[in-house]
């Protein structure tokens, strides 16, 4: 997509340095992938152009390694329609030259050789081949959809640039948004996008070094992530290579120094770790292909930096292809049965696969003299979708195959709604799609798009209701509350995470369960601190869309204390002094006067004992016991703050047991939402349950919450869950627990 690169087969034209455009030249030596097919010659492909036939019954012959690179993915793929676009493409550039000077029609040839090696199919080579025409010639879109039809004129829509004429600064940020928006659609998009970055990158040598600099920033930022997420790891890690020359060029030179270095070793370790993988397959019975993956040069300066001095197994990895999921399994358990296996390296991707489709077995064994090889095992078709992603999956709309349907010819992948479950169309791009429309502007946007970017890794937390949420890792419970209520999430209040109480400023890890408490009131506001723990763009941009709406909340001393899901240090401080001084005048009711039913027993003859009201212990818990002044024994839940104080001074425990009566007294604590009512329907239902109350206090409503605290008689202390969940039950009611009150221990 642009006219300002060079050929590659012009020397030094991959960076503006000779030295660095040889070093380039070595990328072999980290690729296997560049050494199974040798780079085209685009001047010959020039020539071809205008050479080659171009009549109805026969191929030009300018796009014979394309067709051969399509066929050797697709055997049965129809070459006409890649025929007519060719001759469109060529005819509609024909006098447009690159800045080598070569025919122009040589980039869409080199960008469509691209997706053809990776197996791309039939349509995406057709808008590939036509992908600048919209843009750089007299070709229209309706005339593209005309002759090749709808989807192929959706997708050269898709990467066509706006034009700075139009959209000035913003008609970068514009061009990316409309290319997310229309890969949200159909990823074969972004697909094009990758692979014509890919062939600009390889040709950017004539650039000024400043504008290789841009360029190469840009693919750092934004495209090399895009790659990092649809799995296009072909493209991602030659992109890497190819930004780090220009960008980091003497970094670069020192790894292709270690490269040569390496390779000029008389002994190769992972060589020989790769044959005795063979040897143990290969006794085992299991068919397996092993290789020997070179590290591509941003990977092997990684491991240097981490690693300091590398060793020859540094250099690489050994790949494992083998042709059933199960195959993956036996072959790590014949490796660590009979190799030294570095338990730490095993890593399960195939039952937990990453968010960008890649799947795979990670682990390492070691030899005797130190060296540890890493090793990736994989299916053929594992290996296919880590290469390719999204690109591997083919067209997202053909009839479902054979795997995509079930036992009764329905398709399989489809909801319960009957709509298409998308693989194309992952939870960060549909996320990303949701923020981009409350960006406010193209600079917001565009800083935001290379924040989200660079969070490359995502957890998944689980709903209350069974449903899942992928959020980026950092995540806290005010990204939860965004990402599933939107703006509504401005009434959230708090959350449980794993059934407990939490603030929403608390980090949510992967495999965690996560509930948001949402408040009833319809005028609820957002906190100005919730910026400070909102991690991704939908929450940030949420609640600075409000607090640019609500300018005076911007100033935290023209705004008093409010509703906040997560109070600062002051209003925590104030809510927690009042909650201890009614929690003591509570403990102290309870101490002063022994349980009349609820009876333990202790190990020291003679004494009282008194139930602690710190915890309110009852049958059947963990209970023991302290001496206090008078003879008293006082006893306590054995996980009661009051037993670890007491430990610490250095009290002894005395053996405490319960007796054979089932009554007791309990003092539990609701927190609840306030609404009319409320008291009368709590109170309805303990009583429901046959339960006597003994005392009651509620505290005066605080950020919409209120606090009540019941001391109650129950016939049975086996009842006491039952009676917890009635109460739960109760509408407005979030969580009911058992009394810890912060006391001075006697």
């Amino acid at each position: 997509m642009s006219a300002e690169a060079t050929n590659p087969a012009s020397p030094g034209a991959v960076t503006s340095s000779p030295k660095l455009a040889a070093s380039l030249e070595q990328d072999g030596a980290a690729s296997p992938r560049r050494r199974t097919r040798p780079r085209i010659d685009l001047r010959r492909l020039g020539r071809a152009a205008f050479l080659g036939s171009a009549t109805r019954d026969r191929l030009p012959d300018a796009i014979g390694h394309v067709a051969e690179a399509h066929r050797a993915h697709h055997p049965d793929a129809d070459l006409e329609p890649l025929r007519r676009a060719y001759v469109l493409a060529e005819s509609s550039h024909r006098g447009q030259m690159r800045k080598s000077g070569e025919p122009y029609i040589t980039h869409p040839l080199a960008v469509t050789l691209i997706l053809a090696e990776l197996g791309a199919e039939t349509t995406t080579l057709t808008a590939s081949l036509l992908h600048d025409t919209v843009e750089d010639t007299d070709v229209t879109l309706d005339q593209v959809g005309e002759e090749f039809g709808a989807e192929v004129r959706f997708i050269v829509d898709g990467v066509t640039k706006l034009e700075k004429v139009d959209y000035g600064a913003a008609a970068e940020p514009e061009t990316f948004r409309k290319m997310l928006v229309a890969t949200g659609n159909d990823v074969r998009v972004m697909s094009i996008k990758l692979a014509d970055r890919l062939h600009n990158m390889r040709t950017l040598g004539v650039m000024r070094p400043e504008k290789q600099e841009r360029i190469a920033k840009v693919t750092r930022d934004v495209l090399i992530p895009l790659a990092e997420r649809l799995g296009v790891q072909a493209l991602k890690t030659e992109l890497e290579d190819l930004v780090f020359a220009i960008l980091h060029p003497e970094e670069y030179q020192h790894t292709r120094e270690l490269i040569v270095d390496n390779a000029s070793r008389a002994d190769d370790p992972l060589a020989e770790i790769a044959d005795e993988v063979r040897a143990v397959l290969r006794d085992s019975g299991i068919q397996a292909e092993v290789l020997i993956r070179p590290r591509h040069f941003v990977s092997l300066h990684r491991a240097s930096r981490k690693r300091g001095q590398l060793r020859g197994s540094d250099f690489g990895r050994v790949l494992v292809l083998v042709n059933e999921d199960a195959d993956c399994y036996g072959v790590l358990g014949e490796l660590h049965t009979c190799m030294t296996p570095v338990v730490s390296e095993f890593k399960d991707f195939i039952a937990v696969p990453k968010f960008n489709l890649y799947q795979s077995l990670h682990t390492a064994v070691a030899r005797a003299d130190g060296q540890v090889a890493e090793v990736l095992i994989r299916t053929h078709q594992m290996h296919k979708a880590a290469e390719a992603g999204v690109i591997a999956l083919g067209n997202p709309y053909a009839p479902p195959s054979e795997e995509q349907t079930d036992g009764d010819g329905a398709r399989a992948d489809l909801d319960a709604d009957g709509e298409r479950i998308d693989p194309t169309r992952p939870g960060w791009l549909s996320r990303l799609l949701d923020w981009q429309e409350a960006a406010p502007d193209p600079d917001t946007f565009w800083s935001t798009l290379r924040e989200d970017l660079a969070q490359d890794r995502e957890i998944t937390v689980f709903r209350a209701d069974g449903g899942s949420l992928g959020l980026p890792e950092g995540a806290s419970c005010v990204d939860a509350a965004y990402a599933l209520y939107g703006e509504d999430a401005h009434a959230c209040i708090g959350a449980r995470v794993n059934g407990r109480l939490a603030t929403l400023s608390t980090v949510l890890r992967d495999g965690d369960t996560v509930q948001l408490l949402m408040g009833q009131d319809p005028a609820s506001e957002p906190s100005r601190e919730w910026l400070d723990h909102a991690h991704t763009p939908v929450a940030r941009i949420a609640i600075q869309r409000w607090l640019s709406a609500h300018p005076a909340h911007n100033d935290p001393a023209d705004v008093p204390p409010r509703s906040s899901g997560d109070p600062s240090e002051a209003e925590e401080a104030t809510a927690e002094a009042a909650r201890a001084a009614v929690d003591a005048r509570s403990a102290q009711d309870g101490a002063e006067s022994a349980d009349p039913a609820a009876t333990a027993v202790v190990d020291q003859p003679g004494a009282t004992v008194r139930l602690a009201g710190c915890c309110t212990p009852v049958p059947p818990d963990e209970v023991t016991g302290f001496a206090v002044r008078g003879g008293v024994v006082t006893v306590h839940r054995v996980e009661c703050a009051g037993v670890a104080h007491m430990k610490s001074t250095g009290r002894a425990e005395i053996g405490v047991h319960w007796g054979d009566t089932t009554e007791a007294r309990v003092t539990l604590v609701a927190e609840s939402f306030g609404r009319p009512h409320l008291l009368a329907d709590l109170t309805e239902a303990i009583a429901l349950e046959g339960v006597a109350i003994v005392s009651a206090t509620v505290e005066p409503p605080s950020q919409q919450r209120v606090r009540h605290t019941y001391t109650l008689q129950l016939p049975d202390a086996a009842h006491l869950p039952a009676l917890m969940r009635a109460m739960r039950n109760v509408p407005g009611v979030y969580d009911v627990s058992r009394a810890q009150h912060h006391v001075a221990v006697p």
